[in-house]
């Protein structure tokens, strides 16, 4: 399994139990209010927002929580007015990063974000400098005690999937974007469950991370995971497994 993807196993399991509930709170209501707000405020008609309010209560957010954010995203209720953008950059080693945020002070976050950058050794780019070196795809996570090995590569192929691998105790169905929801309406209509799904960019190359590049690079994307702008950070590095041991 490839650096860049046990880390994001890692983050995805920590989520759930982490302790810092109320960050984790913060960037699912962004979320889902962006969402809404983008429209329409019904989770069935709205992909986005659906993942999103799925999101939620996988990580056990109260439903009155979830409402009152897409209430404020619908103008229902006053709330904030957030705007998406994404972030190009280095870290430690070379390694390119896509930095999504959500925030409604573009000032602020640039300002953090280059702050955490610089203090890495890393810096900021300029847009498009780095975000051709990924592809935008979805991605379906299926718990792989719940299902046999070739069950769940027919169901997703048939489904319209591009790709299907294990890596760990986990399934990972990788689609087009433009075939994101329909594969996921499809591996729910053949009996197939999934423990969680996003629109995610991979790295079409990999850099290899080890020492204390890997370790810096690691406390970078911890920090800018803390930052309550960011709502995702993407990157194309294959670290160390004897540092990801250590972190995981």
């Amino acid at each position: 399994m490839a650096g860049h993807s046990k880390w994001a196993q890692i983050k995805r399991k920590k989520a759930v139990t982490d302790a810092k509930r109320g960050q984790l709170f913060t960037k699912l209501i962004r979320e889902i209010t962006v969402a809404a707000r983008l429209g329409p405020g019904d989770p069935e008609f709205n992909p986005r927002l659906r993942m999103a309010v799925e999101a939620a209560k996988a990580a056990n957010m109260p439903a009155e929580n979830i409402e009152r954010a897409i209430k404020k995203g619908t103008g229902e209720l006053e709330g904030v007015q957030y705007d998406e953008v994404i972030y190009e950059g280095y870290g430690p080693g070379g390694v390119a990063l896509l930095i999504e945020a959500t925030t409604d002070n573009q000032k602020r976050t640039v300002a953090e974000i280059r702050h955490l950058l610089d203090r890495a050794g890393g810096n900021l780019g300029t847009s498009g400098s780095v975000a051709w070196q990924f592809d935008r795809k979805g991605r379906i996570y299926i718990d792989a005690s719940r299902y046999h090995e070739e069950a769940v590569f027919e169901a997703a192929i048939e489904a319209g999937a591009e790709d299907v691998q294990r890596e760990g105790d986990e399934y990972i169905v990788t689609t087009e974007v433009a075939a994101f929801h329909e594969v996921q309406a499809r591996l729910r209509a053949a009996g197939v469950e999934f423990s969680s799904a996003e629109l995610t960019y991979l790295p079409k190359t990999e850099v290899a991370v080890a020492g204390k590049d890997a370790e810096r690079l690691l406390k970078l994307l911890e920090a800018l995971e803390e930052n309550d702008d960011v709502q995702k950070v993407h990157s194309n590095a294959d670290i160390d497994d004897a540092v990801l041991a250590a972190a995981g």
